[in-house]
């Protein structure tokens, strides 16, 4: 066993010892799985901590170091490592009401986590009481932080696992997986999205809650009721137009499937709109066209101009814990739908079409372009999974906690809500 699974287990031990607590936050600190600067804000943490800032101040801070680019490829390495230092440049902004945002400098790697350890909590207090935090609830997603749990000595710590980040294919080491079971045992209150995780990881636990991702709701369907001209660099592309939008690369997409399935499909364009981390030239297809990464408000807009949007997943250990949010914004805008088949989409399985192979996705872009649905149904499946909603959802349940750990806090002094919300669960 190395050193640092010696490290994790004892922090283990130590983090189910009975604790006295009392939480009374001023306000939270989320380290976040993205960098808001470059990644797609339509994010689950992105979205719940905007909404949770209407309430207290949150810093927002940007995904730390998890695996070191690799050097395969060395323009995406150094355009990684580019990114990084420019967003790290930038410094904490304010971003909106009390929504800050901040980029640490931490390092990747074995002995990049060491210096990590002893550098990142004074810089992330600095700038938490630069936004007048001095009380912090503590927000866990990237797994690279689970040392802060000691080292910020927050009120209370939540963890969002809404993604496996151990199944990153670039991980080797059990590292993030230690530090992930770590944060399961300390953390006062687990977010899920994926049932199936969650009752995987049951007796790892104090208390789960699952809670699947939301949607702008009206944002893509006013996109998809509006009759209005593609994006400029759409504009030259003649349909049938098969449309896909998010992350192109080996840990959730499928680009056999992708390529297979538009070499069957010669007469219609496939438009992918995202950021791409695949080797270069892994698509030569002409009635391929790669767009690259677009603001998340124009994301809608790319939609709405597709005949079909597909979702051609892996099957990876990443996707089987997924719960994808394309998926609700796609029903949304109103347009057919076709992927392939993992577990979060038992609820709308009869909305969309389900594929395995590249002829059975072929055949299913086809007959959605021949018989599209109306979109009626499929936006009365999501119309109320609002991220308003979520983030009241999620505030029912902080105040639960604070109620839990002070008994002479008051109801009045919260934020409590009635809310109808059967998707959350504690555990024993």
């Amino acid at each position: 066993m190395n050193k640092d699974r010696v490290k994790w287990e004892l922090m283990k031990k130590s983090a189910r010892a009975p604790r006295e607590k009392t939480c009374v936050y001023d306000g939270i600190i989320c380290i976040g799985g993205e960098d808001w600067w470059y990644h797609n804000r339509g994010h689950f943490d992105f979205q719940i901590m905007r909404r949770l800032a209407e309430e207290k101040p949150v810093l927002f801070v940007n995904s730390l170091a998890v695996r070191m680019p690799s050097l395969k490829d060395k323009a995406l390495f150094l355009k990684r490592i580019a990114r990084k230092l420019k967003s790290f440049k930038r410094g904490l902004v304010n971003v909106e009401n009390n929504f800050w945002v901040y980029s640490p400098l931490s390092v990747p790697g074995k002995y990049g986590r060491l210096i990590s350890q002893t550098t990142l909590a004074p810089q992330i207090r600095l700038a938490a009481r630069r936004a007048g935090i001095r009380n912090p609830l503590l927000w866990m997603h990237c797994p690279a932080g689970a040392h802060l749990v000691d080292g910020l000595s927050p009120v209370a710590t939540i963890l969002q696992r809404t993604d496996r980040f151990e199944a990153f294919p670039e991980i080797t080491d059990n590292s993030v997986a230690d530090a992930i079971a770590y944060l399961k045992s300390s953390a006062d209150l687990v977010v899920y999205c994926n049932e199936d995780l969650m009752r995987e990881e049951e007796g790892e636990v104090n208390r789960a809650c699952l809670l699947t991702h939301g949607v702008d709701y009206e944002h893509f369907v006013r996109a998809g009721d509006l009759d209005a001209s593609p994006p400029p660099d759409m504009s030259h592309i003649e349909g049938p137009i098969v449309g896909f939008t998010g992350g192109i690369d080996y840990h959730t997409f499928d680009p056999e499937l992708l390529l297979a399935t538009a070499k069957r499909l010669p007469h219609c364009q496939f438009v992918l709109v995202g950021n791409c981390s695949l080797e270069e030239n892994w698509c030569t297809l002409a009635n391929v066209h790669l767009l690259g990464q677009k603001p998340y408000d124009q994301i809608a807009r790319y939609m709405a101009a597709c005949d079909t949007l597909i979702m051609p997943w892996n099957k990876s250990e990443w996707i089987k814990a997924c719960n994808p949010i394309k998926l609700k914004e796609y029903l949304s805008t109103g347009r057919p739908v076709v992927t392939t088949d993992f577990p979060a989409l038992a609820p709308y399985r009869h909305l969309v079409r389900v594929a395995d192979g590249p002829d059975e996705f072929a055949n299913a872009i086809a007959d959605c372009l021949l018989w599209p649905p109306a979109p009626e149904a499929a936006r009365a499946s999501v119309c109320r999974e609002s991220w308003d909603a979520k983030a009241h959802a999620l505030e029912l349940r902080i105040e639960e906690i604070e109620v839990g750990f002070s008994p002479r806090k008051s109801a009045k002094n919260g934020r409590i809500k009635y809310i109808e919300l059967d998707e959350c669960s504690e555990t024993a």
